[in-house]
């Protein structure tokens, strides 16, 4: 690999804050410095002038669903952010869609829907469905894919039992991973080709590592197993995908025999759902929904099964984790973790090595963040969600009440604990978007929660690559991957936490490394570059 020489740029760099170049030669950051000594530094390298642009770490997504955000990428709209806001419309996006399938062809998927907004007597039924989609499958998940409804069409294409009865409640729990696991039988090569559009989209967002959150429903161990293969090396073109498997385990043997049929394996983590989602009323929470009363939710797994799964995990060495989002649920994983704990102090000091980490962990108090920083255990956070479904007239609001909801996504309460806190999407949940989700972190609904501009960036790159137990990349020094993204960012500066534009500087002699301006609403820097370990994935057209 010959040298990279970097020039004319702004360095995004903690210990080179005033830099305007830097030097990549095999796979590394040799040489952070000025542009003006640059070229004695490496005379034969090969120059890329940055022309002022800007020069980041690479962005990490802690959280992503690859097969189906490609799926969903193929797939008609139907989220409010689309304009979709009646069951008229989702009614005639439907029937657009049906009338020109074809027999023989996939089922129709859909995007992001969310009722959440409408009146009760709107909400959108089977019925709705088969009266538009006639004999068409049709697969309509909610937004955040823990329940579905569909066409009777659909029910028979995925041979579920008693498809003649009529149905009238969402698809859930098994049901739902039964048509989900169907619509996942796909041709290898056609697989292949949904795994690489979302890479070359991620690669085009300076994205450089994605943490694939697979489980029974999302994608299969082969899958698993493929993502990981192809993306191995830097050479592959494309974005490293760090793979975990979401299904529980109670023995050191079976943590090694799933490390054996998915060679590469990072941890059994990830979507191993203790419980669902607040938009689907099934995360589990201590009080009843605010919009559902007597409904506490759903408990997926049992104290002793999340314990089982740590005890056998932690022995084993490898990571383990959970999918947690009510305040119920990630009481069972914190009842879980202190009795295993508690067993020998051999046992502590094998859940601290192990790093194991939880996803989501949207209602959290000071006992549970103890036990995470007590045992080492990290946090994958969704800033973005409080974008879309946080504040006060928001859907958290409606299923919590405004009191629980203002609770929701405590970005500056974890990372005040000292909890390692890495950012990700959750796509096809929210969008692969990672200055979104820095502009969500700076700008939470709630102003006690809100962040730097800085702090939100380094939990989208540094602490990414720390949840996976990487330490030396997601910073621009010598001796780090050479990670990289060059950004079109025309405003730069220091933009503070808790009270936007007032705080918000271009004055660079303080040391602090700038970044770009993120106001409340609008555009987001365009990726012209991005470098993973200094090869070239993807270059602006």
């Amino acid at each position: 690999m010959p040298q990279l020489l970097i020039t004319n740029a702004t360095i995004h760099s903690s210990r080179h804050p005033f830099a305007t170049a830097l030097l990549v030669d095999n796979g590394v950051v040799a040489w952070v410095g000025d542009t003006e000594v640059a070229r004695s530094i490496a005379p034969n390298a090969t120059v890329r002038d940055a022309e002022g642009a800007l020069v980041t770490p690479a962005f990490v997504d802690a959280h992503v669903h690859v097969l189906e955000t490609a799926i969903t990428m193929r797939s008609p709209q139907l989220s409010p952010r689309a304009g979709v806001t009646t069951r008229e419309q989702v009614k005639n996006r439907i029937a657009e869609a049906a009338a020109g399938w074809k027999p023989g062809e996939h089922p129709i998927t859909f995007l992001g829907y969310d009722d959440s907004g409408w009146p009760e007597q709107d909400r959108l039924s089977w019925q709705d469905i088969d009266q538009v989609a006639g004999t068409v499958p049709v697969y309509v998940p909610r937004a955040d894919l823990h329940s579905a409804l569909g066409s009777t069409a659909l029910l028979r294409w995925a041979e579920l039992n008693d498809v003649n009865t009529p149905r009238t409640t969402p698809l859930r729990d098994d049901d739902h991973v039964h048509v989900r696991q169907a619509l996942q039988v796909l041709d290898p090569f056609f697989r292949d080709e949904l795994y690489r559009s979302v890479l070359a989209r991620c690669a085009s967002l300076g994205v450089v590592e994605v943490h694939e959150n697979s489980a029974p429903g999302i994608d299969t161990r082969a899958g698993l197993a493929r993502l990981i293969e192809m993306t191995r090396e830097p050479e592959s073109g494309l974005p490293l995908v760090v793979g975990y498997r979401g299904e529980a385990v109670s023995s050191v043997d079976q943590v090694e025999a799933l490390a054996t049929e998915i060679p590469g394996l990072q941890g059994l983590a990830g979507d191993l759902s203790v419980d669902g989602s607040f938009g689907s009323r099934s995360a589990l929470l201590r009080q009843d929904y605010s919009d559902d009363a007597g409904n506490r939710g759903t408990q997926h797994l049992s104290v002793t099964t999340v314990a089982d799964h740590i005890r056998a995990t932690s022995l084993a060495g490898v990571q383990g984790g959970f999918h947690v989002i009510g305040d119920g649920a990630l009481d069972v994983v914190v009842q879980a973790l202190q009795q295993v704990a508690g067993e020998s102090p051999q046992m502590r000091q094998a859940i601290r090595r192990a790093g194991h980490r939880l996803e989501h962990v949207e209602l959290l108090d000071d006992n549970a963040l103890a036990t995470c920083v007590d045992l080492s255990v990290m946090i994958s956070a969704q800033p973005a969600f409080d974008a879309w479904w946080g504040g006060p007239s928001g859907m958290y609001a409606q299923r919590l009440g405004q009191q629980r909801a203002l609770a929701t996504t405590p970005i500056r309460s974890m990372m005040a604990s000292g909890v390692t806190v890495g950012f990700g999407s959750d796509s096809p949940v929210t969008p692969i978007n990672p200055w979104d989700g820095v502009r969500a972190a700076v700008w939470h609904t709630n102003s006690d929660q809100r962040i730097s501009a800085r702090a939100a960036f380094r939990a989208h790159t540094r602490a990414g690559h720390r949840l996976r137990g990487e330490v030396t990349a997601g910073e621009i020094t010598v001796g780090a991957p050479a990670h990289l993204a060059l950004w079109d960012a025309p405003e730069l500066g220091v933009q503070a936490e808790n009270d936007g534009r007032s705080s918000w500087s271009t004055d660079a002699r303080s040391g602090t490394p700038l970044l770009p301006y993120l106001a409340q609403e609008g555009l987001v820097p365009t990726c012209l570059a991005t470098w993973r370990s200094g090869e070239l994935i993807y270059e602006a057209p």
